[in-house]
């Protein structure tokens, strides 16, 4: 699956790229593990705005996805892979030997008709799930847990992978994209494999409208703003704002760290890169 571009009649598909998905499935979700969703336009239950630029889009139904991998094994055949609307992988339903079907995140290299299986002593191969103490050294991985039984929580989003640098007790130590070094428990489960779709990062909108689709409504810049909606607003003619960027809240916008202190920070061996801005 690769990019497609179109020929520009109008304005809008001169500039748009998106994803060929002409080998998706293209029926409908297995309705047993799909669930309907409210959508609440960034409102809260007193009707405000908690989260801005959220609202319309088109509906749809979430897919119920097994970050557990439960069926221990178990193997399980691909039936079809699917496009997911709530996040930017691949999904890939599974039959097990006893009927019971399942989503799971789709890795890159899973085709239809292949088959997987999660726990103890299982191949090394792309789309089965097992410990990490069972993984050899320099294998690239997704859906890894951050506690053991908790459920996938790293590498989760369309082509990103975490990388088993090796072990230290009984924690093993693994490096994510964001260039973060940290331990986990070797208890933990992951995915071998990196998640499908890479292409994603190379889509082009084209038009505003696409993002309403999306659900993604308009973003007003601080500047343009009376002073009483944002610290930016306001002034004589055309302004910078006056101060350092902050958000409508007064808070600044560059380089503060918010993040409190955690019992896992220990578990951090090197920080994430910092974002050339």
């Amino acid at each position: 699956m690769g990019l497609k571009t179109f020929k520009p009649y109008t304005k809008s598909t001169r500039g748009t790229v998106v994803i060929d998905k002409s080998s998706l499935w293209k029926g409908t979700p297995y309705k047993p593990l799909t669930k309907g969703q409210n959508f609440t336009g960034g409102r809260n239950n007193n009707g405000r705005i908690t989260s801005r630029h959220i609202g319309g889009g088109s509906k749809h139904k979430y897919r119920i996805i097994d970050f557990y991998r439960k069926k221990k094994n178990i193997t399980a055949t691909v039936d079809r892979i699917e496009y997911d609307p709530n996040r930017t992988a691949y999904i890939a339903l599974l039959t097990y030997k006893d009927n019971e079907k399942s989503y799971i995140i789709c890795p890159q290299g899973l085709k239809v008709g292949d088959k997987v299986e999660a726990g103890k002593n299982v191949e090394i191969k792309t789309g089965n799930s097992l410990s990490l103490s069972d993984i050899p050294p320099g294998t690239s991985l997704h859906n890894v847990e951050l506690i053991p039984g908790n459920g996938a929580k790293l590498a989760r989003s369309a082509g990103s992978s975490v990388t088993l640098s090796g072990y230290d007790g009984e924690y093993a130590i693994i490096k994510l994209s964001s260039g973060e070094t940290r331990k986990v428990s070797s208890k933990c489960i992951a995915t071998i494999g990196v998640v499908s779709n890479p292409d994603q990062k190379n889509i082009k909108i084209g038009k505003a409208g696409r993002n309403r689709w999306r659900g993604k409504r308009p973003q007003t810049r601080g500047v343009a703003m009376n002073p009483v909606d944002h610290p930016h607003g306001g002034g004589e003619g055309k302004t910078s704002g006056g101060r350092s960027p902050v958000s409508p809240w007064g808070q600044s916008a560059k380089g503060l760290k918010t993040r409190k202190p955690k019992r896992s920070d220990k578990l951090i061996i090197t920080r994430r890169k910092k974002r050339n801005r």
